[in-house]
């Protein structure tokens, strides 16, 4: 029966590979086999799962951070951002790309929806960046890569979930994704400022005029302190402890609204679109978990969590070897399968085994967060390129994905150094402990 286990997590996959929906494949291969295999009996248990989850406190965050994402790209602060950053910079070799990093970065930390974040920067930064004569495929990789650090850089919806899959605090795992967020902003803006300085004429420097900087302090002020702000209410009260993740998630809904309405972008049609908007997202994300709930319950009734901890307890260089072929499991399956897919239906079977083998859980949480923000950026589908692509129809596809790799490098290294150095993740955590 163990065998059967995999049978049906291979035949789930080439459904998926297939085109099937993903909530709806889950539930159906379950029901399938565990008809078979266990009687529809066994299936009692899982009303109480999806009880268990429908009335999980932690999972309201997802709703309320889609929300404040939603409303703050309506609102217009994305446009201030990038106008006062590529005002700031654009006089530097590469200006304008860095500044789209730092945009990106930015929005990351406010809206963290990297679809509103790639589909914003490349409809407003990337005209100016090829008009002033940026490489078309530096441009596109940049700006696909920025929108994606709403993966790793709190609040993430990804972060939320995995704190929920494996059993960590979301606000430890908020604090620990910090200085990850923060090495790949760096890491961005290095490979940018070397590809300037090696070849000026692929990100060259552009003249703004006199009438251009003025008042640019003010600019500068106006434009970030509101985002400033918003951060600071977010994830200053998740680590002073004064509120909790998804107490902090209704504090930013209501500062997303405050700051709409302060750009006078609160309109009942922006509101209704953004509560139709985030219910989509929403129960798109609860309905695939309730197919994963029913998935993982019939891969453990028959066995195949134990099948699958027998193989890789059996691999050489024990905790090592395991957690160096789950990185490079999550990294090849991000080429095939979205984020969400891989966080409810791989990490439930892979997360208990790590703990077995005594690894810190947060730390595990915080490595396939970084792994999987690959996801959105490796082809065939990795969707930064389809909304960029979407969103840039003159941009070829061949130059995104040329774009792309040195950035992917990037984060590989990233990824490395967070393996060999696990204090980058769990020094803030423990000093918000101390606290």
């Amino acid at each position: 029966m163990e065998v059967w286990a995999l049978v049906m997590f291979a035949v789930l996959f080439l459904l998926l590979l297939a085109g099937f929906p993903v909530a709806f494949t889950l539930g159906a291969v379950s029901l399938g086999f565990g008809s078979v295999f266990l009687g529809l009996d066994f299936f009692n248990l899982l009303p109480h799962r999806i009880w268990g989850i429908m009335t999980n406190f932690t999972l309201l965050a997802v709703p309320l951070f889609v929300f404040m994402g939603v409303i703050l790209e309506k609102s217009g602060i994305a446009e201030e951002l990038l106008e006062t950053m590529g005002q700031l910079f654009g006089r530097v070799r590469g200006g304008l790309a860095i500044s789209v990093v730092i945009v990106g970065a930015l929005l990351a930390a406010t809206t963290g929806v990297v679809g509103a974040s790639v589909v914003t920067m490349a409809v407003i930064a990337l005209p100016v960046m090829l008009k002033n004569g940026y490489s078309p495929s530096l441009a596109g990789g940049t700006i696909a890569t920025s929108g994606t650090l709403g993966q790793i850089i709190p609040p993430s919806i990804i972060l939320i979930l995995l704190g929920d899959v494996i059993g960590v605090p979301v606000g430890q795992l908020f604090i620990g994704a910090a200085i990850p967020g923060a090495l790949l902003v760096i890491g961005y803006i290095a490979y940018i400022g070397f590809i300037a300085w090696q070849n000026p004429a692929l990100a060259p420097a552009i003249s703004l005029g006199s009438d251009s900087t003025e008042n640019l302090g003010y600019k500068i002020l106006k434009s970030l302190l509101p985002a400033l702000s918003l951060i600071l209410a977010v994830l200053g009260s998740i680590f002073f402890g004064i509120a909790s993740p998804t107490e902090s998630a209704a504090v930013g809904a209501l500062g997303a609204i405050l700051l709409a309405i302060s750009h006078r972008k609160l309109s009942l049609e922006n509101l209704n679109k953004a509560m139709q908007q985030t219910t989509r997202l929403t129960s798109m994300v609860f309905l695939i978990l309730i197919g994963a709930t029913a998935f993982g319950l019939v891969f453990v009734g028959m066995g195949g969590d134990k099948l699958i901890f027998d193989i890789f307890s059996g691999l050489p260089g024990g905790k090592w070897g395991f957690l160096i072929l789950s990185m490079v499991l999550i990294f090849v399956l991000g080429f095939f399968l979205d984020f969400i897919e891989i966080c409810f239906i791989v990490v439930p079977i892979i997360a208990p085994i790590a703990i077995h083998m005594g690894l810190d859980p947060l730390w595990f949480a915080l490595l396939i967060a970084l792994n999987l923000q690959t996801s959105f950026l490796t082809p065939p589908f990795g969707f930064s390129l389809f909304y960029l692509k979407a969103s840039a129809p003159t941009l070829k596809l061949q130059d995104i994905y040329r774009g792309v790799i040195p950035f992917i490098v990037i984060q590989v290294i990233v990824l490395a150094l967070v393996i060999s150095f696990p204090s980058l993740t769990l020094w803030l955590p423990s000093l918000m402990d101390a606290y």
